[in-house]
C-alpha cells in the first residue's frame, strides 16, 4: 500500500478533524449507551423526546442499545482516522468514509423512525448523527480532492 500526500483543511491534517469528530460521536454514543444498560433514560432537558425514544421498541436491535452499535462505530472510525493521520495510507480514508456512509444511512432510516413513527426526536441522537454526517462529508471531500491515480496507487 501506498502512502499519498493529503491536502490539509485549514492547516489541518484531515485524519485529526475527522478524530475529533469521531471523539465527539463516541462520548454522545458512550453516555447513551451507560444510561440505557442500566436502565435508564438519556435526559434532555427542556427538549422533550429523548424518553419516548429510549422507551420505544426501536431504540434496540436485538436486544442490544442502538448507541452500544454507535460506541462500535465510532471507535473504528477514530481508529481509522487516527491510523490515517499517522500513516497517511489512502485505504484508511477509503474504510473511515465506506463506515462512515454505511453509518449515515443507518442514522436517516433513524431519524425518519422517530420522526414518522415513534413521533419523538431524541437529541443525543440527533447529535450522534449530524457528528456522523459531518465525519461522512469531510472524508468525501478528502476523497474528491485527491489527485487522480491516488486510489489507484493505494491498492
Amino acid at each position: 500500500m501506498r502512502r499519498t500526500p493529503v491536502r490539509p483543511i485549514l492547516g489541518i491534517h484531515p485524519g485529526l478533524i475527522l478524530a475529533v469528530l469521531d471523539v465527539v460521536g463516541l462520548a454522545v454514543a458512550s453516555y447513551l449507551s451507560v444510561v440505557e444498560l442500566g436502565g435508564g433514560v438519556p435526559v434532555c432537558g427542556p427538549i422533550k423526546g429523548c424518553e419516548e425514544v429510549a422507551r420505544s421498541e426501536y431504540s434496540r436491535i436485538g436486544g442490544v442499545p442502538v448507541a452500544v452499535f454507535g460506541v462500535a462505530l465510532s471507535l473504528v472510525l477514530l481508529t481509522c482516522a487516527i491510523a490515517w493521520w499517522r500513516t497517511n495510507l489512502y485505504a484508511l480514508l477509503l474504510v473511515h468514509y465506506g463506515l462512515s456512509l454505511m453509518g449515515v444511512v443507518f442514522e436517516a432510516y433513524f431519524m425518519y423512525l422517530q420522526v414518522a413513527v415513534i413521533g419523538a426526536v431524541c437529541i443525543w441522537c440527533t447529535t450522534y448523527g449530524l457528528s456522523l454526517v459531518l465525519r461522512f462529508v469531510i472524508a468525501l471531500v478528502v476523497w474528491m480532492r485527491q489527485p487522480q491515480g491516488a486510489s489507484a496507487a493505494s491498492t
